[in-house]
Order: structure tokens, then sequence, then C-alpha cells
């Protein structure tokens, strides 16, 4: 059974840090796109940042110079450090799984969401 378990979300001050993690259970993480999505009330959900299995980073403009994505393939975690973060930032945010072939997702996994609130 896959699991992908985020934690540390919260409320945060404007100006603030958080750092997400997302422990993975029952995948080949190594060979896994892992990536993190957020979704504000009303809104769709986005893609904030992803790492591929190599390394590689991507990150949606409205974050980039703020969130850094990491990946531990040791202990199956991926890690989201949020910094400057902003009211805008406000959203449940969720960890992802994807296999991918070329350019084509395989398999995809979710994690459960975790709440990150940024307000005085």
């Amino acid at each position: 059974q896959v699991q992908l378990v985020e934690s540390g979300g919260g409320l945060v001050q404007p100006g603030g840090s958080l750092r997400l993690s997302c422990a993975a259970s029952g995948i080949i993480f190594s060979l896994y796109t892992m990536g993190w999505y957020r979704q504000a009330p009303g809104k769709r959900r986005e893609l904030v940042a992803f790492v591929t299995r190599p390394g590689t980073t991507n990150y949606a403009d409205s974050v980039k110079g703020r969130f850094t994505i990491s990946r531990d393939n040791a202990n199956n975690t991926v890690y989201l450090q949020m910094n400057s973060l902003k009211p805008e930032d406000t959203a449940v945010y969720y960890c992802n799984a994807r296999s991918v072939i070329g350019t084509i997702t395989t398999r995809e996994y979710w994690g459960q969401g975790t709440q990150v609130t940024v307000s005085s």
C-alpha cells in the first residue's frame, strides 16, 4: 500500500519560514519524481515545485527564490523549505509522487495534504 504522509504545516506570520516533509512508503522512492502542489480555497490545485529522479528541480514562478525542494532517497522523504512566506502562500499543500517514462506519467500518488496558513 502506497502512503505519502505530509507534516510540517501550520500557522506562520508573513516573512516567516516553514519546512514541509513528505515520507513515502510502498514505492521505490528513488524511481519517482516527487513534487509539491497546493490548493487555496476556491482555486485550482497548482504545482509548487518538483524534483526529478536525478535531482533536477523546477519551481512555480510565484515561489522561485523563496522555496527549495529537496529529496532524501535514503529516507524516502521529500522536503519543501519555504522562506519569506506571504499571505498568498496560504493553502493546503499536497505531496505528489509520479512515475514517468519519457513524458508519460504511468503512476501517480497523492498525500492527504497539510495546511499552511500565513497570517499576522
